[in-house]
C-alpha cells in the first residue's frame, strides 16, 4: 500500500469502494443503532403498570425505570467525542451496540427489580453514546445544502421506533408479559453490528487514526457531572417524600457540584464539555430549547401511556394502538419539515413546532373516561406534527456555523442538554403526578390533567428561546495545551 493509497477501512477507502452513495449507507447504519436505543428508551413506558404490579412499586419508584435510563444516557453521551477519537467510529459503535444488546437480554431475564433497573442503566449508557453520532456524521459527511435532507431521512427512519414501539410493546405485554419488551432490541442490534463492520470507518472524527497517545478522558469532569445529575434527580424525589431536608441538601449539593464543574471545565486542557460553545448565540439558545423541549417530550412520553391505562382504564395494546397513527404522521411530517429547514429561518420552524407540541399537551386536559379514542389520537397527532418540525431543525440550527473542531463536542453537548431535560422531566412528571393523585378528592383524571397542564406550560416557555436562535460569534479552536 503506497502513501497515496488510502487504508481500505478508512473513510476515503470506503468511499472508493462503495462510491457516491457511501455516505447514505453510513447514515443507514447509525440510524439502525439509534432506532434500537430509542426503542429501548420508549417501549418500557407501556409496561410500567405491569412491572409496578409484579414488583409492588409506586409511581415514585416505577419512574426510575425511565429516569434511570435517561440519567445514564445523559452522562454517557458526553464521552462520545473522546471514544470516537480514541477508538474510531467502528470499534466505538460496535462496542456500545453490543452493550445495548447485553442490557436488553439480561434485563428480560432478570428475576429482581434491582437487576432490571441496573440493565436499564446499562441500556441508557449505550444509548447515550449512540445519540450524538448521527449528527456528527451528517455535519461531516454531507454538504450544507444536503444536511436538511439527510436529517429528514434519518428522522423518518428513527421515528418509526417510537411510532411502532408502543403498539408492539402493548401487544407483547398482553401476550407474553413485560419481559418480552426487553428483547425487541435484539434484531436491531445484530443488524447494526453487521452493517457497522462493513460500512463504518476505523478512523475517528476528522479522519484521524485512533491513537493511544491522544487526549485523555476527563474522568474528573465526568465524576462531577455525575454528581450534578444524580443529586439533582434524587433531590427532586426526596422533596416529595418525608425527607424534605434531605431533598433540599441534595439539590444544594447538585448546585455546588455544577459550579465546581463549570470552573474546572474552563481550566482543564481537555474538557469533557467545551463550554466555549455557549459563546455562540445559536448554540446557547438551542441548548435552552433542547433542555426545555427534553423535559416536555420525555416527561409526556412517560405520562401519556400511563394516563390511558390508569385514568382511562385502557388495556396496554389499546393504549399503544391509539398512539400509532400519530407516529406515522410524525414520520410523514419530518421529510416535509426537513425541506423547510433549507428554505425558512430555522428558529421559526422550531418555534412553530414547539407551539403545536404545547397545544397537544393542553388539549389532553379535555380527555376523560367517556372521551372517544379518536380525540386522543387527534391530540397526539397535533403534538407529533410539532415534534416533526423540531426534530430535523434543532441540532442543525444550534450547530450551524460551528467550526469543524467543535462539531463532535457540539453534537454531544446539545444531546446532553436535551437528555438532561428529559431526565428532569420524567422525574418531575412522576413526582407531580404522585402528588396530585394523592391529593383530595383523589380523582386520577384530574391529577393527570393538572400534570398535562404543567407539561404544556413548560413547552410553551421554550418558544421564547427558539425565536432567539440565530447567528453568533465565530469560534476558534482551543489552543493546544
Amino acid at each position: 500500500m503506497t502513501d497515496e493509497t488510502p487504508h481500505p477501512h478508512s473513510r476515503a477507502g470506503l468511499q472508493q469502494r462503495f462510491g457516491p452513495r457511501y455516505r447514505w449507507w453510513v447514515l443507514l447504519t447509525v440510524m439502525i443503532g439509534t432506532m434500537a436505543s430509542i426503542m429501548a428508551s420508549t417501549i418500557i413506558n407501556v409496561a410500567v403498570p405491569d412491572i409496578s404490579r409484579v414488583f409492588g412499586l409506586g409511581q415514585e419508584r416505577a419512574q426510575w425505570l425511565s429516569a434511570g435510563f435517561m440519567a445514564a444516557m445523559t452522562l454517557s453521551m458526553l464521552t462520545t467525542p473522546w471514544l470516537l477519537a480514541r477508538f474510531g467510529y467502528r470499534r466505538s459503535y460496535v462496542g456500545v451496540v453490543l452493550l445495548l444488546l447485553v442490557g436488553g437480554v439480561v434485563g428480560g431475564l432478570s428475576p429482581w427489580f434491582g437487576l432490571v433497573l441496573a440493565m436499564r442503566v446499562v441500556e441508557g449508557l449505550a444509548a447515550g453514546i449512540l445519540q450524538p453520532i448521527p449528527a456528527i456524521i451528517v455535519m461531516r459527511a454531507f454538504e450544507p445544502h444536503e444536511r436538511g435532507r439527510a436529517m429528514g431521512v434519518f428522522g423518518f427512519g428513527v421515528v418509526l421506533a417510537p411510532a411502532v414501539g408502543p403498539s408492539i410493546g402493548g401487544v407483547l405485554v398482553e401476550w407474553f408479559g413485560w419481559r418480552s419488551i426487553f428483547f425487541v432490541v435484539v434484531p436491531f442490534c445484530i443488524a447494526a453490528v453487521l452493517m457497522a463492520r462493513r460500512f463504518l470507518s476505523i478512523h475517528g472524527p476528522g479522519d484521524a487514526a485512533p491513537a493511544r497517545g491522544g487526549a485523555r478522558l476527563d474522568v474528573r469532569g465526568l465524576a462531577l457531572i455525575a454528581v450534578v445529575v444524580l443529586t439533582l434527580l434524587n433531590g427532586m424525589v426526596e422533596l416529595h417524600s418525608e425527607s424534605k431536608l434531605i431533598g433540599a441538601a441534595l439539590l444544594a449539593c447538585s448546585a455546588v457540584a455544577l459550579i465546581v464543574f463549570v470552573v474546572y471545565q474552563r481550566r482543564t486542557a481537555h474538557p469533557l464539555m467545551e463550554l466555549r460553545l455557549f459563546e455562540h448565540k445559536a448554540f446557547s439558545m438551542g441548548s435552552v430549547v433542547a433542555f426545555i423541549y427534553g423535559m416536555a417530550l420525555f416527561g409526556s412520553t412517560y405520562l401519556v401511556p400511563v394516563f390511558m391505562q390508569i385514568a382511562l382504564h385502557l388495556p396496554p395494546s389499546q393504549a399503544g394502538a391509539a398512539l400509532l397513527p400519530a407516529g406515522f404522521v410524525l414520520a410523514l411530517t419530518i421529510p416535509v419539515a426537513s425541506r423547510l429547514v433549507d428554505r425558512l429561518p430555522i428558529n421559526r420552524v422550531v418555534a412553530t413546532g414547539l407551539l403545536l407540541l404545547a397545544a397537544s399537551f393542553l388539549l389532553m386536559i379535555t380527555v376523560g373516561p367517556s372521551t372517544s379514542l379518536l380525540w386522543i389520537t387527534l391530540w397526539a397527532i397535533v403534538g407529533r406534527i410539532g415534534l416533526g418540525c423540531v426534530l430535523p431543525s434543532l441540532n442543525l440550527g444550534a450547530m450551524r456555523g460551528l467550526p469543524d473542531a467543535f462539531i463532535s463536542h457540539g453534537a454531544s453537548t446539545i444531546n446532553f442538554m436535551r437528555q438532561l431535560g428529559g431526565a428532569v422531566g420524567i422525574s418531575l412528571v412522576g413526582i407531580v403526578l404522585e402528588w396530585r393523585l394523592q391529593a383530595p378528592p383523589h380523582d386520577p383524571v384530574r391529577g393527570f390533567h393538572e400534570t398535562f397542564l404543567l407539561v404544556g406550560a413548560i413547552t410553551a416557555c421554550a418558544v421564547v428561546a427558539a425565536l432567539r436562535m440565530g447567528g453568533g460569534t465565530r469560534l476558534s479552536p482551543r489552543p493546544a495545551a
